[in-house]
């Protein structure tokens, strides 16, 4: 079996990604997959160069925001890992980012309920009431709490994903995972 090697933009994503392939039954070790947090979608070249094609060959799948595509396609074009959509190449794409998509698939609630258990409610509620965010959406408020305090994305994509609801999982992710095992 040929080894995987999955990149991801940071290590938010990474337990992400694992927490949903644990949920979905997944043996990453046994599956020989292994993801990569490349600190940026700029790193890409390096771990192209280390893993894909011209390297030691490994079957390359991606997570990345839409913000970055442009940057991995030129990057796997350049690498050798095929030309055309990304998702065809093995990398899927997140709207906007991975929180946003994780908002959307769970719902403001029940994201509320996560931030809730863990303590944090008042916290975000304090967040809302700043200038500079008061008269936005919540989605954007939200995003916002993930991405302002330090350690905020890597602590609470895990809690995220294993609070949806059992098969539902926002698509690139859910397409990401699914495809460990073709």
């Amino acid at each position: 079996m040929q080894a995987t090697t999955v990149l991801v933009e940071g290590e938010s994503d990474r337990l992400a990604v694992e927490a949903l392939a644990f949920r979905c039954d997944h043996n990453l070790a046994s599956e020989r997959v292994q993801i990569i947090p490349m600190g940026g979608a700029t790193s890409i070249v390096h771990y192209l160069e280390r893993y894909g094609p011209k390297g030691s060959g490994h079957r390359i799948l991606g997570l990345c925001d839409a913000g970055e595509s442009k940057v991995i396609a030129r990057a796997l074009l350049h690498a050798g890992v095929g030309s055309g959509p990304l998702e065809e190449r093995g990398f899927q794409v997140c709207d906007t980012d991975l929180e946003d998509e994780l908002i959307r698939c769970l719902g403001i609630d029940a994201v509320l309920d996560v931030i809730g258990a863990e303590g944090e409610l008042a916290s975000f509620r304090l967040l809302q009431r700043q200038p500079l965010l008061r008269d936005r959406s919540v989605e954007v408020q939200l995003r916002r709490f993930f991405g302002g305090r330090s350690g905020n994305k890597i602590r609470y994509a895990p809690l995220l994903v294993s609070a949806r609801p059992a098969g539902k999982a926002p698509p690139p992710l859910a397409h990401l995972v699914a495809s460990f095992g073709m």
